[in-house]
Formats: C-alpha cells, sequence, structure tokens
C-alpha cells in the first residue's frame, strides 16, 4: 500500500522547497538553494494554476508532484504540465512515484484538463520507462516521429 496522496499549501513552502533542492541536488544540478526555492512555493502554492501533491505526511513526505496549469482553446479545461515528480531514493519502485502521478491525473481530470506535458531528458531511461508504463507517449497516435521539446533560457 503506497503513502496517501495530499495538496501542499503555502504552510507546507518550506517542505516542498526542501524536496525540490534534494530533486536538483541528486541530479547535481544547479540552481536555488532549498531556502530559495521555499521562498518562492510561499507565493506560488496560494495560486489555483499551481499544484503541489506530497505523498506521505505533510512534515515529512516521501515525494512531490508539481503541476503548473495553463489556459488553452483545445479542451475545455486547462492544459496540464508535470513540472516535476520527485520519490525520495530509498523510498523508489513502492508505489510511491505511481500513487502522485495518478493523484496528478486524477486532479487534472478533475479540472477538465485534456493532456497532461511531461518533459524527460532523452538518457533517463528509467524515468521514460516509468511514464510509459503509466500511458503516457512522446509519439502522437497514427504518426511515426517522436514529439519534441525545445528550450531557450532567457
Amino acid at each position: 500500500m503506497s503513502d496517501p496522496v495530499l495538496r501542499a499549501t503555502s504552510a507546507e513552502s518550506a517542505v516542498v522547497g526542501r524536496l525540490l533542492w534534494e530533486f536538483n541536488e541528486e541530479f547535481s544540478f544547479d540552481g536555488p538553494g532549498a531556502d530559495e526555492f521555499a521562498g518562492r512555493f510561499t507565493n506560488l502554492l496560494d495560486r489555483d494554476d499551481v499544484v503541489v501533491l506530497l505523498s506521505g505526511s505533510r512534515d515529512d513526505p516521501t515525494g512531490f508532484a508539481f503541476l503548473t496549469l495553463r489556459p488553452t482553446p483545445y479542451y475545455d479545461g486547462p492544459l496540464a504540465q508535470l513540472e516535476e515528480l520527485y520519490v525520495k531514493p530509498h523510498l523508489r519502485a513502492r508505489g510511491v512515484g505511481t500513487a502522485l502521478l495518478s493523484a496528478a491525473v486524477d486532479l487534472v481530470r478533475s479540472r477538465h484538463s485534456g493532456e497532461i506535458h511531461i518533459n524527460v531528458d532523452e538518457v533517463d531511461v528509467d524515468t521514460r520507462r516509468f511514464y510509459e508504463r503509466h500511458g503516457f507517449t512522446n509519439i502522437q497516435p497514427g504518426e511515426d516521429y517522436r514529439m519534441l521539446c525545445y528550450i531557450r533560457e532567457l
């Protein structure tokens, strides 16, 4: 049985900031520290178009899913972007990521979202396999070419 999944509020901004920092540290991403992330999440978590789900408890979560929602003319609801999904390394392969992803899909579906986008590094085979196992694809039905994401830092 996996951990319960709860929606984070601005009261959990420090916990969410620490989790995002841990995620970035694991993958050697040079970015803001936990305190800076916490400050940003203090404001973000009060927005209706930003959702962070925590697995486990609010004080000691086992992982998190960070989603943003944006308007689109293609659906009645928003387009969802799964910005990050992280499970503490020693707790992986226990259903925590699946519980977070399922809760995220259920939440955006309840908002009439028609799509969820996820960007994954091509070399991250395990993560790609995880999302594909849960019905995500980088090839549109009926096509024989992959979708790509382009990025430009500003």
